[in-house]
């Protein structure tokens, strides 16, 4: 079978069969595509676009083409479940869920990814915290669930090696943006997981890359059939990405957000609502709760109880963190030495945000990668965010600047400024849980 063949057919608008994608996944693996080769059939499938039962092929392919975890013999104390975000500003709803969830009975072996473009990651969220090993071998793995039930990491070589290949080309021929490429990326990795229950967050709105309800809703769509079609039960919920998620964006503020919120303290409404019902949604797809109602008062109680907090603590600790990082965290978290208020330049209410160019403000102050080598300073970000519908006084707070020396504080100052909208009248606050997918038509 040759590589040129399968790319003159997707080139011509045919579907591929089953064979065709299963030479190109393993010429992925073993180098017998050429790069130029695998690009160009990513580009005849961005532009020819893939059938469901061709984006099911692929993904089952990519998550064959290396491990797949089996959790029958780790005689684990609950269903294996997840959650994965698309990707926004100021989202930290998986340091929360997590934990949250594994004290409701689930377990989470949570592979997350670190900062892309404007969009913070999980991974790099935890790499503030000394000594936690985001890569753990399989016994170190094993035993942060058994302890915690929960372990938030990174992919592994050995996880879905067709993808990452795949991903890398993509990236660098303009083919990102193929919805059936991404659910492919997405879910080949999950399924490679062993999961038993996935709830996916797709984010919609001026800060996601999904900007438009309908591009959002067609990749909800395409996630949630084609996982259901290569056999994990998904379901997905979009979710608001017009404004900050909760009142920090940048690593260490976004951890300690987190931390306050495992606490009970400063709970940000918007995050508690993406929060509760996405682990919410979990626990009804696990078997965990018999109907949502249930659910949301099982993590309530894991919240108020501090159950999540207990279990977030085992987790840091079972993957080589401080045991009493979370009872203490300002003894292990650097600051950013300034630290600048972003003063309103007006009176009037908040009415909006350019969500996008907030994230990328964060990238210029050092707390994202312009390239895949750059180090991140974890101690940068912004705080205290206002909220969209917040009425302000000139000169009052919209957010605070933590920077690594004055003049980039300065920058960012007068940056948000711009970016935040204050007119005179209050408008309409959308709702951030915006449409639930459970099924959809072909």
């Amino acid at each position: 079978m040759l590589a040129q063949e399968i790319i003159r057919i997707k080139r011509d608008g045919h579907t591929l069969e089953r064979a065709h994608i299963e030479h190109f996944v393993k010429g992925l693996v073993d180098g017998s595509w050429s790069e130029g080769q695998a690009a160009a059939l990513a580009m005849a499938m961005c532009l020819k676009g893939m059938s469901r039962d061709e984006t099911v092929t692929l993904t089952q392919a990519m998550t064959h083409s290396g491990l797949v975890m089996d959790w029958s013999g780790a005689h684990l104390n609950g269903p294996v479940l997840d959650k994965h975000s698309t990707g926004g500003v100021g989202d930290k709803v998986s340091l929360m869920l997590a934990p949250l969830v594994a004290a409701c009975g689930g377990v989470v072996p949570m592979i997350s990814g670190r900062g892309l473009g404007h969009t913070g990651g999980t991974l790099d969220k935890l790499g503030c915290i000394p000594g936690y090993q985001a890569t753990p071998d399989v016994v170190t793995l094993h035993r942060a669930l058994k302890a915690a039930g929960c372990a938030i990491i990174g992919q592994t070589t050995e996880l879905a090696p067709a993808d990452r290949r795949l991903y890398a080309i993509r990236d660098v021929t303009a083919t990102v943006e193929s919805i059936p490429l991404i659910t492919a990326s997405i879910l080949s990795k999950k399924l490679a997981a062993g999961l038993q229950g996935l709830v996916m967050d797709v984010k919609v709105g001026n800060g996601a890359f999904a900007d438009s309800l309908d591009m959002a809703t067609s990749l909800a769509e395409s996630l949630v059939q084609v996982a259901n079609g290569a056999g994990l039960p998904t379901r997905a919920w979009l979710t608001d990405m017009n404004q900050v998620l909760g009142s920090t964006a940048g690593n260490t503020l976004e951890v300690l957000e987190a931390l306050d919120f495992l606490q009970g303290k400063n709970l940000d409404a918007r995050l508690k609502a993406v929060t509760l019902q996405l682990s919410a949604e979990l626990l009804v797809m696990g078997g965990l709760a018999a109907d949502e109602t249930q659910a949301l008062q099982k993590v309530e109680y894991a919240l108020t109880s501090r159950q999540g907090l207990e279990q977030f603590s085992r987790m840091v600790s079972a993957l080589g963190g401080p045991t009493d990082f979370a009872d203490r965290p300002g003894d292990y978290l650097a600051t950013a030495p300034v630290q600048l208020m972003i003063d309103a330049p007006r009176s009037g209410w908040v009415t909006g945000m350019a969500t996008r160019d907030i994230g990328l403000a964060l990238v210029e102050l050092g707390g994202g990668r312009r390239k895949a080598s750059d180090t991140i300073d974890t101690r940068v970000g912004f705080s205290q965010f206002v909220q969209v519908g917040q009425q302000v006084q000139a000169g009052e707070p919209l957010a605070v600047v933590h920077a690594a020396d004055a003049a980039a504080a300065e920058h960012a100052r007068q940056t948000l400024q711009r970016l935040i909208q204050i007119d005179d009248a209050r408008s309409a606050l959308a709702p951030v849980m915006v449409q639930r997918v459970t099924s959809a038509s072909p």
